[in-house]
């Protein structure tokens, strides 16, 4: 009976918008590592039942079975049952969101168009850019790669031409953005999503940003947002250690400020890129695609998110971590940024959509 209430709240929980992904971050955020492991076997249990799944829940699944087959979950039937009572409040509680695909069950969506092979060298490069402790051989790295995803967005822009109607193309995802440093982490994804055609609405309290955008867009987004975080915390632990060895001692506002001034400076880096792609690469007749297709994206976000506000960055109170940030991001490998950003906007500041007003 237990058993069968934990498949209802989560089949309810599918239904107000929720994906397996979203759960188990909260799960992992606000319970323990037992609900994770007893929250990944309801999941496989309830999506059997399902004779059809979309590809992106496909995805999450095979992550979700990654992290353990739930052989570590206690056996002894109080504590089994505590913790499906705790597990099973948190999905009771969660509210209606945005639905960014269809749910189990119902017809799943065409594959999000993406070029495997272009993707596959793009993922390449970025290994080694990650890998790299020459900056000489990362912005190599970045122009190989810069060129590669240009090419690909100039001949998809000229082959899809302009949409021929509201939303025609567009797609959504969610990407995790979760404590420590969760704004910094937002700020950054905006930048990334903003500089390629995007936009990013980030819901503090539910740790994730929605990413709006053309279809083929989503996957570049999410691999430079991944690949900048891991090359902003690899810089940020050298530069503490860098500062310990100079009998410097390093905070939590120290992390804070280095991580904002590294999104907010590459995102300027990023913006400056795609403009400058489109300027020298875009033939004429690609740039009213291009403008089309921006439109069609800001058009979605806000059909999506009407009632979103702007969030406020929080004080930077660290000013050597504000001015190495910014050192580290002059040095980052922007590797594969992808085309396009027609219209003026901030590439630093605080995310261009906050958390949705609820």
């Amino acid at each position: 009976m237990l058993a069968e209430r934990g498949t209802a709240l989560l089949g309810a929980a599918w239904r107000r918008g929720w994906e397996p992904a979203d759960l188990a971050r909260l799960v992992r955020r606000d319970l323990r590592p037992a609900h994770s492991l007893r929250y990944a076997v309801l999941v496989r249990e309830e999506t059997r039942r399902y004779a059809r799944l979309d590809p992106r829940w496909k995805a999450q699944l095979a992550d979700l079975d990654a992290g353990g087959t739930g052989e570590g979950i206690r056996p002894d039937r109080f504590s089994a049952a505590v913790e499906a009572v705790e597990l099973y409040r948190l999905l009771f509680k969660v509210p209606a969101i945005e639905p960014v695909g269809p749910p189990p069950g119902s017809v799943p969506t065409a594959p999000l168009p993406t070029d495997d092979r272009e993707l596959t060298r793009v993922r390449a490069l970025l290994a080694k850019a990650e890998a790299t402790a020459y900056p000489a051989e990362a912005e190599a790295l970045s122009a190989k790669a810069q060129e590669l995803m240009t090419r690909h967005r100039i001949d998809a822009a000229r082959l899809a031409g302009v949409p021929a109607g509201p939303g025609e193309g567009v797609a959504a995802c969610r990407i995790g953005v979760e404590p420590p440093y969760g704004e910094a982490q937002a700020i950054l994804l905006d930048a990334v999503a903003r500089a390629s055609g995007c936009r990013a609405v980030w819901n503090e309290e539910h740790g994730f940003s929605t990413v709006v955008g053309d279809a083929g867009d989503l996957a570049a987004v999410e691999l430079l947002h991944t690949s900048l975080l891991v090359q902003a915390h690899t810089a940020l632990t050298r530069a503490e250690a860098e500062t310990r060895a100079a009998g410097r001692r390093r905070t939590k506002t120290f992390r804070q400020s280095f991580l904002l001034a590294y999104a907010e400076h590459v995102g300027t880096r990023l913006e400056e890129t795609a403009e400058a792609v489109v300027t020298e690469s875009a033939e004429p007749e690609v740039l009213p695609v291009l403008a089309a297709r921006d439109v069609a994206v800001t058009e979605a976000t806000e059909r999506m998110f009407p009632k979103t506000k702007a969030a406020r960055v929080r004080g930077v109170s660290d000013e050597a971590g504000w001015r190495r940030g910014t050192e580290a991001a002059s040095r980052a490998d922007l590797n594969h940024q992808p085309l396009r950003r027609l219209r003026g906007g901030g590439g630093g500041g605080a995310p261009g959509g906050a958390s949705p007003a609820r």
